[in-house]
Formats: C-alpha cells, sequence, structure tokens
C-alpha cells in the first residue's frame, strides 16, 4: 500500500517509516520546503505539503493515510488549533476525497472527554475536535490515543482500552507498531482505543 504519513520526521513518524517498509508498504512523507529529511531513508518518496496549508490533490494515489504530526510541546495554542485540529481536519477531507480506504489517528490519551482543568486542556481539545471529525468523515478509520510517550523502542507487549493505565507510559516505538498494523489491520477499524506499553520489568496485574 501507498501510506501517506503526516509526521513523518517526527520521533515516532521516523519509527512508523522504518515499521511500514518492514510491513511491505510504500511510506510517502508529507514534508514542508523547510523539514529536515535527512533521517528519513533515501528511498521514501517526499510529497510536499504544510499542515497549516494543505492544498487539494495531496492525497491523490494514497491508499492510506496516518496523521502522525503533532505542533510540539512548544508552540502555542494558535499553533495548536492550526495543526492538531484544523491541518487534520483538512488532510482528512482531502483523504476522503481521494478515495482512500484507511485514515489512522495518531490522538492521545484525555482526548475522547477533554478536562477543560488539565494542563494540555487546549490541546486535547485540538485532538477531540480532530477525532470526531474523523469519526463523521464516512473514512475507514483507527484512533491510538497512547498515553504518556516516552523515547523507547519498546518491547511489543500492550494494552489497550480498558486495561491501560492513565498514569503509564507508552513508548514511541510501540506506538509506530501499533500505527503500522492499524492500516491493515481489521480488528481495528472504527476503533479508538487507549494504548500503553508494558515496560520491561512491569509484568501484567
Amino acid at each position: 500500500m501507498n501510506i501517506l504519513i503526516a509526521g513523518a520526521t517526527g520521533n515516532t513518524g521516523l519509527r512508523l517509516v522504518d515499521q511500514l517498509k518492514s510491513n511491505g508498504h510504500s511510506p510517502i512523507a508529507l514534508v514542508r520546503e523547510s523539514s529536515d529529511t535527512k533521517s528519513l531513508p533515501d528511498d521514501v518518496t517526499l510529497r510536499q505539503g504544510d499542515l497549516t496549508d494543505l492544498q487539494d490533490g495531496v492525497c491523490n494515489g494514497c491508499d492510506a493515510v496516518i496523521f502522525a504530526a503533532g505542533s510540539g510541546g512548544s508552540t502555542g495554542p494558535e499553533m495548536t488549533d492550526k495543526v492538531d485540529r484544523d491541518g487534520a481536519k483538512r488532510l482528512i477531507d482531502l483523504a476522503a476525497a481521494a478515495g482512500v480506504s484507511r485514515f489512522v489517528m495518531l490522538s492521545s490519551a484525555g482526548a475522547d472527554d477533554p478536562d477543560p482543568g488539565s494542563d494540555l486542556a487546549h490541546y486535547l481539545q485540538a485532538k477531540h475536535k480532530a477525532d470526531e471529525h474523523l469519526k463523521a468523515s464516512g473514512l475507514s478509520y483507527a484512533i491510538i490515543r497512547p498515553v504518556s510517550l516516552t523515547d523507547d523502542d519498546g518491547h511489543r507487549d500492550m494494552r489497550f482500552g480498558d486495561e491501560v493505565d492513565p498514569q503509564g507510559k507508552a513508548a514511541r516505538g510501540d506506538v509506530a507498531a501499533v500505527l503500522a498494523n492499524a492500516v491493515d489491520d481489521s480488528e481495528w477499524t472504527g476503533k479508538a482505543l487507549l494504548m500503553q506499553s508494558v515496560m520491561a520489568g512491569a509484568g501484567r496485574s
């Protein structure tokens, strides 16, 4: 499958590119003109696109789209809205127009029902709006909501849904593996699930 990735040059996105290649897919990295693409494999196709100003046709020729982008913790509320809410919604609309078979969203724990008192309230509200837009889009979708991220590769030992500890951690390597699998795993169709890594030595309760 030809799979467009928003956020391909990020900490999770780079792992996702490798995972998709391992699964036999052809990743297409959505990048800005200013993006640092040196860390991407040489054989990955680049497609120009800015999430704050996406042009028509950016999803053309793609079988699936994965949104793994984020405005980052150092940006203000305006950029959060432009990328995590409006950029995601626009990409969803373009994916639907292009007839893609699956849209996979990297969301966040807490996005299903944002706590207005949370330090992350604005971010979670933006993710919530994007998630709801995806659900209403008519696209086949999967939404992954990891708990707090770490830069670990993980061990592919994960919990989902009601088994997740909200205070737990999610390794970026595990998150990337889940995103890649959700592209063509029918078990994920129409699901929006919390996700947590089982850290080494933690065991299962």
